[in-house]
């Protein structure tokens, strides 16, 4: 029997600037777990072969975890198929290769981004939460701001150009470049798509429209070889990296890095703004602050999507998979599955446990964890300390993608006593 016709689109990227669709996600894990989705041309991105989208946590898990079965390196991890002559270059970065080339190249920036490293810049974090919260207070207009425009961006670039070493008269660019490659799908972020010499919109990327980027991590790689600090780029510089890897790493830590925090900050205090019965047990201190920033991740992670290959024929869920088909695991939804996790809808800042795949699993977990977390425990401390409830004042606005769980405005009241 032909359930198509029961199969719900979640593909499209316009789907999610109302809201994740959790609906159809929950659809899909009840009756079409591997569920085949087209792929048709949408605002002048040109049509696809169509993938299977992965929607209960135990199969997202099994995807994650087996390199062998589903492989990051055969078409990248993208849902979009990348232009055949841009896969090589794609596949430079760590998070288009599997292992064991994989692990090479993670165990040289893990070096550099060790616990360690990241924790020194705790007070640096708590200064910059405290100043930007303060400064968001002064600002409000009619006791109200773009907790996006004037915090959480700002917070996220910040915090991460720090870390990096990257001079403060530059750290603009990172944004500017985050904002092209995150927001491609996007009219508001990108009204006027960057188009290739057939006239077809070019995935932004694309080695060809990543040339200003590559050339400022050369520069500064040779900066930081001549002035070393101490910092993940002088790490990097000094890691005996070719100058590819060291471009795609610095493409990496730039873009991943900035936006994991940019989109999950934002997040978690409109959630809070829906459940203020859990932020009041927060800001008292009734629940760990750990536990609350997993959960606040779990209902609001910040990628919904990763594409993996199929390398070989097999089964998922009943489904045969062929060689070459693309396999696209659901962050949010696997995140929801009742199977794993008791009334999925409610935020429940004490949950425990609470093995969410926010940061995904198997060998490409989230480098960068430990460092968002830091990021986001500090921020939601300092708000509860300096900032009342969180209270929408307008409508927030998404970002229009089916890849990054991005909030591009969030309307909250900043004036008013704390809690």
């Amino acid at each position: 029997m032909d359930h198509a016709a029961d199969i719900p689109d979640i593909f499209d990227p316009r789907i999610y600037a109302a809201a994740v669709p959790h609906d159809r996600y929950r659809l899909l894990r009840d009756r079409h777990p591997v569920a085949r989705q087209a792929e048709p041309e949408i605002e002048g991105w040109p049509a696809g072969p169509g993938f299977w989208a992965v929607t209960r946590h135990a199969d997202v898990v099994r995807v994650l975890r087996d390199h062998r079965t589903y492989s990051s390196w055969l078409g990248a991890t993208q849902i979009r198929d990348p232009d055949p002559a841009d896969l090589p270059f794609l596949r430079r970065t760590m998070l288009n290769q599997d292992p064991p080339e994989h692990g090479g190249l993670r165990r040289l920036v893990a070096r550099a981004f060790t616990p360690a490293r990241v924790d020194a810049f705790t007070g640096r974090v708590r200064d910059r939460a405290r100043t930007l919260l303060a400064a968001a207070r002064d600002a409000a207009e009619d006791g109200a701001a773009d907790i996006v425009r004037t915090v959480t961006d700002e917070y996220a670039l910040l915090n991460l150009t720090d870390l990096l070493g990257i001079p403060p008269a530059d750290r603009a660019l990172l944004l500017e470049w985050t904002v092209r490659v995150i927001g491609y799908q996007d009219p508001e972020d990108t009204p006027a798509p960057l188009l290739g010499p057939d006239g077809k919109p070019r995935n932004p990327r694309s080695p060809a429209l990543l040339g200003e980027m590559f050339g400022y991590a050369r520069a500064l790689a040779a900066h930081k070889r001549r002035h070393p600090g101490d910092d993940v780029m002088t790490a990097l510089a000094t890691a005996g990296l070719d100058p590819a890897e060291l471009e795609m790493f610095f493409f990496l830590l730039t873009v991943a890095g900035n936006d994991t925090v940019r989109s999950a900050a934002p997040g978690g205090l409109l959630a809070l703004a829906h459940a203020p019965d859990e932020y009041r047990r927060l800001a008292e201190g009734n629940v760990p602050p750990e536990r609350a920033v997993d959960e606040l991740l779990r209902v609001h992670p910040p990628v919904l999507s990763f594409r993996r290959t199929a390398a070989v024929d097999h089964e998922l869920a009943g489904q045969p998979v062929r060689t070459g088909d693309k396999v696209v695991v659901l962050h949010a939804s696997a995140n929801h599955d009742e199977r794993v996790f008791t009334d999925p809808g409610r935020l429940d800042l004490g949950r425990t446990p609470n093995p969410h795949v926010s940061f995904g699993d198997g060998p490409h977990v989230c480098l960068g964890a430990h460092f968002a977390r830091l990021q986001l425990r500090t921020l939601y401390q300092e708000w509860c300390t300096a900032m009342p409830a969180p209270e929408l004042s307008d409508a927030p606005r998404r970002l229009v993608s089916n890849f990054i769980n991005g909030i591009t405005r969030l309307p909250l009241r900043v004036s008013g006593p704390a809690r």
